[in-house]
């Protein structure tokens, strides 16, 4: 590490504003796993996120003309709400530029530090763009959220704060990334004066732009990113943060839906506070790694970098926690269609509980039934049930890893139709007016909708699963039209959840 960075963190003016957070001990969850298990609460800041720390530092360097021309910022939240609230104490003016899909807590809160809110395009990227634009416009003085010395120097004064605050020896320190300004400010610091603590980035698994980086050997741009941890939603690790953390790093852990809802049900349950999804990313890789080393008596820290979650999110957290926790286990099962059958089924679950039990006459000879089962031991459970039910002469279909099926066919179980030329994909539609009637306006009349399901649970996109009658030889034609919506998607034509049960 360069001295540089580490005299600019030791520098660094962030407590005008931020506050130093508490390192709280976990006692729950330091039990369960056989750790010693630190949360380091950056969601206890005056904005509820570690962003305060770097925007306030940036802003605190520039100089009186430089703030007289007003502040600019593209953010999709967290980052918004450290420059206007920065802005507010130092009196300038600040604009914001953010997404549409931003959810509305966050664009609320920038409004409430008295910045103006721009929303523009369905990504931080289409935000950064517009800012850019902005800049060129109108002189504003642009305060980047991650790729600038004096943002990574203020978000490194968390590493700073926890060696200051565990007195005694840390194994590993675990950051959640998105652009990379925490993680490369948290190394610089740390590795530099306790080299031996491992220092893990942890990404959603939806936008690893790190893990890419690492394994490429250069930054590489994803051609996109799921949106559910919003807050590290990125395509592209920045360059300066890159190029602090890539010989530094001890590892990235990449981690799945399913496991950040756990950690935030984790973080809630240890300490009654409710993080954001990006704030319990590391949470989810600090369980991850013990998961995978199989150390014990270990002394591991989390960062809890934010808790801006829209409430009605929640919902769908508290599904997916259970899952991510291994705590229930999700079946397509074939019972013969006879009486008797639907209780012998169940007395080969033996102890277990059902959860959910989803069920259709289909056939005379058999029937597709979905059925969730808790868990008590995790996974090993699950696969001694699956061989218990083999044993029995019972087709069974692991559900539980299947996305299509946790998010669409679990609610939709007891239709199915017939239609020539079907195919099947998940879309992730931009929630906002007019998502649905672009995808359709593009799509014409080219093809016929034979299925459609729709959820959303307050977050920034709303799932969609659409069948569309295709002939074979318009597929190239379909490509194209997939190509040109620009809305993730993947094809479920061939999953099994969707033969069992819809088709």
């Amino acid at each position: 590490m360069s001295y540089g960075y580490l005299e600019r963190i030791l520098r660094a003016r962030v407590y005008d504003v931020a506050v130093e957070t508490p390192l709280d001990f976990a006692p729950r969850l330091s039990a369960r796993l056989g750790q010693r298990v630190w949360i380091k609460r950056e969601d206890l800041q005056p904005m509820f996120a570690f962003k305060i720390r770097g925007a306030y530092n940036k802003l605190s360097q520039l100089s009186a003309a430089d703030l007289a021309r007003g502040v600019l910022a593209a953010s999709a939240g967290n980052h918004a709400q450290g420059v206007a609230l920065a802005a507010q104490r130092l009196g300038a003016r600040a604009v914001i530029v953010m997404p549409t899909t931003t959810p509305g807590i966050k664009v609320d809160a920038v409004r409430s530090f008295g910045a103006e809110a721009v929303l523009v395009g369905d990504s931080y990227d289409d935000a950064y763009a517009h800012a850019l634009q902005l800049q060129a416009e109108h002189g504003y003085c642009f305060v980047h959220p991650y790729d600038d010395p004096d943002v990574i120097a203020g978000q490194g004064t968390v590493g700073l704060e926890i060696l200051r605050q565990h007195r005694g020896p840390i194994d590993a320190i675990f950051v959640p990334v998105g652009g990379g300004g925490l993680l490369a400010g948290v190394i610089s610091y740390v590795k530099h004066v306790h080299p031996e603590v491992k220092v893990f980035g942890v990404e959603p698994d939806d936008a690893a732009c790190l893990r890419a980086a690492l394994d490429a050997g250069e930054r590489v741009k994803l051609k996109q990113v799921g949106l559910f941890a919003d807050g590290v939603a990125v395509r592209q690790i920045g360059e300066e943060p890159f190029r602090l953390i890539r010989d530094k790093v001890d590892d990235v852990i990449v981690v799945d839906t399913d496991a950040i809802c756990a950690a935030i049900k984790d973080i809630f349950e240890d300490t009654r506070s409710l993080a954001e999804p990006a704030g319990a990313v590391a949470m989810a890789g600090l369980k991850r790694y013990v998961e995978l080393s199989g150390v014990r008596g270990q002394t591991l820290i989390a960062i809890d970098s934010g808790a801006n979650t829209n409430f009605d999110r929640l919902r769908h957290v508290a599904e997916r926690a259970e899952l991510g926790e291994q705590r229930e286990a999700l079946f397509a099962v074939t019972i013969p269609e006879r009486t008797g059958a639907f209780r012998d089924f169940c007395q080969l679950l033996g102890r277990l509980s059902v959860t959910e039990f989803n069920y259709r006459y289909g056939r005379a000879d058999e029937a597709h039934i979905f059925v969730g089962v808790g868990l008590s031991a995790g996974a090993s459970e699950r696969d001694e049930l699956m061989t218990r039910l083999t044993a029995a002469g019972l087709p069974v279909v692991d559900m539980t890893h299947n996305e299509m099926a946790k998010l669409h066919v679990r609610y939709m179980v007891g239709g199915r139709a017939t239609a020539d030329n079907e195919r099947l994909f998940r879309f992730e539609f931009p929630e906002r007016p007019g998502a649905l009637l672009r995808f359709l306006s593009k799509m014409g009349g080219r093809w016929n909708i034979s299925l459609f399901h729709y959820r959303n649970h307050g977050a920034a996109f709303g799932r969609v699963l659409c069948g569309m009658q295709v002939d074979p030889s318009q597929a190239a034609e379909l490509a194209r039209f997939l190509e040109e919506v620009e809305y993730p998607c993947v094809e479920e034509t061939g999953n099994p959840a969707y033969r069992l049960f819809l088709r």
